[in-house]
């Protein structure tokens, strides 16, 4: 299934001056803060991500890959999709997909894996109960 025909949230963004290399695309870890970018908005937009994951706990960042397929340049306009590929017990898949806006060629893919974890053991946590019901809703 294409990630875009059921993506929760889509976000654009216009590639400036400062996001390029010497070879005058995007740097490459400038695609991160771009995927980054979108999933706080997303987040944002549908809940307090705060409030859900409560005192003490956190959603933190276990795995990312990334697949570059074209680069980007100044000026124009990137579209980022953002779903929910997999629920598990003690871990979440957010995949994410980046195209460019004026010919819908994708551009970069990533997959990023988020546990749910306990600030002071670092132990991750059962996805479940409201956390569980807001990924579920993001799916």
């Amino acid at each position: 299934m294409d990630a875009t025909t059921n993506a929760a949230h889509e976000m654009t963004l216009t590639v400036r001056g400062y996001h390029l290399d010497l070879y005058g695309h995007v740097n490459n870890a400038r695609y991160l803060e771009f995927l980054e970018e979108a999933r706080w908005a997303w987040f944002e937009q549908r809940a307090d991500l705060s409030s859900l994951l409560g005192a003490g706990t956190a959603m933190v960042m276990v795995r990312l890959e990334i697949d570059y397929r074209h680069p980007a340049g100044i000026g124009e306009h990137l579209i980022i999709a953002s779903r929910i590929g997999e629920i598990r017990t003690r871990s979440a898949v957010i995949h994410q997909e980046i195209r460019l806006a004026e010919s819908d060629k994708p551009v970069a893919d990533a997959d990023i894996t988020v546990v749910y974890v306990d600030q002071g053991t670092g132990r991750a946590l059962p996805i479940e109960g409201r956390l569980r019901e807001f990924l579920d809703v993001l799916s």
